[in-house]
């Protein structure tokens, strides 16, 4: 059914942005607050023909055009006169054709000249971007094409899944399905794969909640990247903020395009899955002023979309040399538009927010209550979809974990850090005789990271957990590569972070020692454990449930290639590792008192499980052993025996030791008998060593192992 027309009443204020049908008619607008004139360019069969937009306020220019201008399948640009003065920031140029920036949908590519990779402008030599450049750019950037949204949605429901029962899976549309034997190869890598019957019981049967993608907006590869014959393969490039990206496609076409992925959120729907789509507005593929393409915004309003210093250049706290300015009203309202787009036209869920402190940056840095945060927090549609935030970026005072305000979730890396640093470098330190760090943040983040999001009443559901991401090691690399190997990527190994508290187990790389593997296999298990038992929403990167390896790189933007797809023939140690995540995440869903939306507390209070740590003796942990750098072991209690209903009590046994220990099971009154769930030492699918332990009795446990025991109840 076609949307209802606008209830527009004239033509004195402007219309929505984009392309929009009125009882009016047709009407274009576009924000160019410093253009002198706008022309809005309509392409068929290779030739061009120019409509002038004739009205201007408010900084936006639009036009009603004739009838079947601007029907669906219509390709159109812009193209903007007006000042160029780079000192000020101004950098108009009619030469240039420009995509719409709510554009929802983009016909083909951007084109860079294989003989000139200096510094290039729309795929032509500029070696002084600061010299304005005449040349016609129409054949070497794509167009804008207008698209129905129509589409039957059937009886699609939200599966809205509460955050205290959400699991992430954060993934790549081509690298999980790329190389899925079940996946028939034309729709291998497409939005259609992720619809295909043989994905969805993956993640149905792995026990994941909610898919999150990287990034499907618009994007297009750098020249310094074609340059090298790679591109760019995670998408944190955007070209267009309301188009989902061609390349991830099974249709040819714009509007099957559109369709395609339609389907595919409707299918995971189907299967409860939510959609959670990072989004990259942050920065946009035109990249530095200095030397980077114009391609839309630049050309539109530089001054307007862009952070500017004082001589017109680019404050950069992205590092991809631009910044989008959402202290101006006119680009949070480009964004809040686009976010809702994707809500109510492809029916996502939510979003993870690259280098979310660049979106709420003021004149003087990070604020919580930057406008951009308050509208998505009141927004009727925005604040009931699932808000992420990665709370970093490169710029001064960059690092806000824990510092973003409800509703929104945040990426912990204060997580990451302490169980990678527990579980490998602190392994690797004890084998040289070298103190650790004990286990004191260990347990505060196994906890759900009070100290961090305990403000605003924000729960322990904020706290999104992760070990891995797209950027960085994978987990079984963490276990086999001690430093990056990323010469692939052709910059000499220059990129990727440097800081990765992985542990090789004494190899670097391959290998085929017996005992090594078993090692890495192991503490797999064991971050994959801690990962998903902790307090705290976990995020489970795609692949690593089976083992994945990127051969020690950890930077692979560039590589859409084996390196980053997954491979789906399993060796036997693989279909082990599958077993485990599937039993722990199991576990996950059985003992909600290890997944509470408050922070436990120590004494029992209605409503919220109670948490208690010990050490390996049965005995409460002091303050002593809490501050000992060579402790390696730990014990978690947790329990909701004071409730009437729901009453369970867990515990988690916590050893990064080099030998096996004795752990006293503790003594808890409504607890007849402590029964082994699952361990890390246990085998295929974590079936335990041992079935069971009395309350006060010891417990043997494996080197550096992580040991669940349920407690079966008196009565």
């Amino acid at each position: 059914m076609p949307a209802p027309l606008r209830p527009r009443r004239s033509l004195e204020t402007p219309p929505p942005l984009g392309v929009t049908m009125s009882v009016l008619g047709t009407e274009v607008a576009v924000v160019a607050r410093h253009a002198t004139a706008v022309d809005l360019c309509l392409f068929t069969e290779g030739s061009e023909k120019r409509l002038p937009l004739r009205r201007t306020a408010h900084g936006i220019w639009w036009d009603l055009v004739p009838d079947g201008a601007l029907v669906p399948g219509t390709r159109y640009g812009f193209r903007v006169d007006g000042p160029w003065d780079p000192h000020v920031g101004h950098r108009h140029n009619a030469a240039k054709l420009l995509l719409d920036p709510y554009g929802q949908a983009v016909d083909g590519w951007v084109h860079w000249e294989p003989e000139v990779y200096g510094h290039v402008v729309d795929g032509r030599d500029q070696h002084d971007h600061d010299t304005r450049d005449d040349r016609d750019s129409a054949p070497f950037v794509p167009r804008s094409v207008v698209v129905d949204q129509a589409f039957d949605w059937g009886d699609d429901v939200a599966p809205a899944v509460p955050w205290s029962e959400t699991v992430v899976y954060e993934a790549h549309v081509r690298g999980l399905t790329m190389r899925h034997p079940a996946v028939p190869p034309h729709l291998q890598g497409t939005y259609a794969a992720l619809a295909h019957p043989a994905v969805l019981e993956h993640l149905t049967g792995l026990g994941v909640t909610t898919l999150e993608l990287l990034p499907v907006h618009a994007f297009a590869s750098e020249a310094a990247l074609v340059q090298r014959g790679l591109r760019n393969y995670w998408g944190y490039n955007s070209l267009g903020f309301f188009a989902p990206h061609a390349g991830y496609a099974a249709a040819n076409d714009p509007q099957g395009v559109v369709d395609e992925l339609k389907g595919a959120v409707r299918a995971l729907h189907a299967a409860g899955i939510e959609v959670l789509l990072d989004v990259v507005y942050n920065h946009t593929a035109e990249q530095s002023s200095h030397n980077g393409p114009t391609l839309s915004w630049r050309g539109l309003d530089n001054r307007t979309y862009y952070r500017l210093d004082d001589r017109g250049r680019d404050i950069d706290v992205t590092g991809t040399g631009n910044t989008v300015d959402l202290r101006d009203p006119l680009v949070v309202r480009m964004v809040l538009d686009s976010l809702r787009h994707w809500v109510q036209e492809f029916h996502v869920d939510g979003f993870r927010f690259d280098l979310a402190p660049a979106l709420a940056r003021g004149d003087d840095g990070y604020r919580p209550d930057h406008p951009f945060l308050v509208a998505l927090q009141t927004d009727p549609v925005l604040s009931g979809a699932k808000l992420v935030a990665e709370p970093w970026d490169v710029g001064v005072h960059g690092w806000r974990t824990g510092q973003f305000p409800p509703p929104f979730a945040e990426w912990n890396d204060r997580y990451r850090d302490t169980v990678r640093t527990f579980w490998l470098a602190d392994t690797g330190r004890s084998l040289a005789g070298q103190p650790g760090h004990g286990v004191r943040e260990l347990a505060t983040r196994i906890a759900g990271s009070a100290d961090m999001f305990a403000a605003a009443d924000r729960g322990p559901v904020a706290s999104v957990n992760i070990v891995t991401a797209h950027d960085g090691f994978t987990m079984a690399d963490l276990t086999a590569y001690e430093t990056k190997h990323n010469l692939a990527n052709g910059e000499d190994n220059r990129d990727g972070h440097s800081d990765n508290r992985s542990w090789n187990h004494g190899v670097e790389g391959p290998t085929t020692d017996v005992a090594v593997l078993e090692a890495r296999q192991r503490s797999v298990r064991n971050l994959l454990a801690t990962l998903l038992l902790s307090t705290g929403v976990p995020m489970l990167v795609a692949g690593d449930e089976l083992g994945r390896t990127q051969g020690g790189n950890n930077n692979a933007y560039n590589q859409d290639n084996s390196t980053s797809w997954l491979r789906w023939t399993l060796e036997p140690w693989q279909e082990a590792l599958l077993g485990d995540t599937r039993a722990l995440l199991a576990l996950r869903r059985e003992l909600p008192v290890l997944r509470p939306a408050t922070f436990p507390t120590y004494e029992p209070v209605a409503g919220r499980s109670r948490l208690r740590w010990y050490d390996e003796s049965g005995h409460s942990v002091s303050d002593e052993a809490w501050a000992d750098p060579s402790r390696r072991t730990v014990v978690a209690l947790y329990d909701s025996l004071h409730e009437v209903d729901d009453r369970q009590a867990v515990v988690l046994v916590v050893h990064g030791g080099l030998d096996a220990a004795e752990v006293v099971a503790p003594e808890v009154h409504g607890v007849a008998t402590w029964r082994v769930r699952w361990s890390s030492t246990g085998a295929a699918g974590g079936a335990p060593a041992s079935g069971a332990v009395a309350p006060g009795e010891p417990l043997q446990v494996g080197a550096t192992s992580f040991t669940v025991l349920v407690g079966a109840l008196e009565g």
